[in-house]
């Protein structure tokens, strides 16, 4: 037995040691990003990847029919777009969250967007609960195995709301559905809109506009060390992580950025978030961030009024 820990702390510092090299090496490059050790530090990138980047999103409306949601597209003839947006600094984004070892990327990236819809109707942010849809979204999407944004949307849509996070708190694994709580809506939604796939103009008007749901490829080296600047390294376009576009901008030198809202924790990027190049010549997108973007539509200012010691099932 002593053994076994022993030689599994030798192979961890053998780990930790190539995760030094690669960040001083890649620190060193010049490059208009930085990398840092941080909790990510003594795994493996295939460990990362299998922990933290597996949720299975893949690029899905290619194979469908019918497109999800509705097939119009609200902001198409948006024009006069701002430089910059950021919907933190417009009070329509939460604290930043923590998933843990749950591949639930998911319910966090559709939960940024409904709190962000939610507040620019009400002017009220509140945090939601992504257990709800972890516990009670069962039937197409797979708690912390992955899921999709957009079936999440519907889930909430025929619900009639989703729950706060205070009364059906983050447990960073799959439960049962508590139905009770699942029954005590706070915030609703009238459905979803895709953004048109492949194209980064379109997903900077919905941006302008309200937070975004979007899939990436968070699979890579640079991406799990990353810590601050701009991101421009190698990502493919294996869909595996759900986050949320919540603002764009354009450095002093010029390079433009999407502001991505991360579900690792604050101690991973920015405070808990990436900014990621923006407007590369590959349509997709950088790590196909343009390839699957979704939005709640909320058409008022009012929420469900259920008290929620009552559920609904027995009123």
């Amino acid at each position: 037995m002593v053994s076994r820990s022993l030689d599994e702390k030798h192979k961890r510092f053998n780990v930790f040691k190539q995760n030094v090299k690669h960040v001083l090496h890649t620190n060193n490059d010049n490059k208009p990003y930085k990398l840092m050790l941080n909790k990510f530090a003594d795994m493996t990138n295939h460990e990362f990847r299998n922990a933290y980047a597996s949720s299975k999103i893949r690029h899905h409306r290619m194979f469908q029919g019918t497109p999800r949601g509705t097939s119009s597209f609200t902001y198409e003839n948006v024009n006069n777009v701002p430089t910059s947006v950021d919907w933190r600094k417009k009070g329509a984004v939460t604290a930043v969250k923590d998933q843990g070892q749950c591949g639930s990327c998911w319910a966090f990236s559709s939960v940024v967007a409904v709190e962000g819809i939610n507040q620019i109707k009400t002017n009220k942010l509140v945090s939601l609960s992504e257990q709800e849809l972890i516990d009670c979204d069962t039937e197409k999407n797979q708690g912390c195995n992955g899921g999709l944004m957009d079936i999440a949307f519907d889930f909430i849509n025929k619900k009639g709301g989703i729950t706060s996070e205070i009364h059906y708190p983050c447990a960073a694994k799959q439960g049962t559905c508590d139905v009770s709580k699942e029954n005590s809506p706070v915030v609703s939604i009238n459905g979803h809109e895709n953004v048109p796939v492949n194209d980064e103009e379109a997903l900077r008007k919905a941006v302008e506009n309200q937070p975004v749901s979007v899939a990436i490829d968070a699979g890579g080296t640079d991406f799990q060390f990353y810590s601050e600047g701009v991101y421009t390294g190698q990502c493919g376009i294996e869909l595996n992580h759900g986050v949320a576009a919540v603002g764009y901008g354009t450095t002093l030198d010029g390079t433009k950025y999407w502001i991505v809202k991360n579900s690792w924790g604050p101690d991973w990027g920015e405070k808990g978030y990436i900014r990621m190049e923006r407007g590369i010549k590959d349509k997709q997108g950088l790590c196909g961030i343009a390839m699957e973007a979704s939005y709640p539509i909320k058409n008022s200012s009012s929420n469900p009024t259920t008290p929620s010691f009552y559920p609904k099932d027995e009123l």
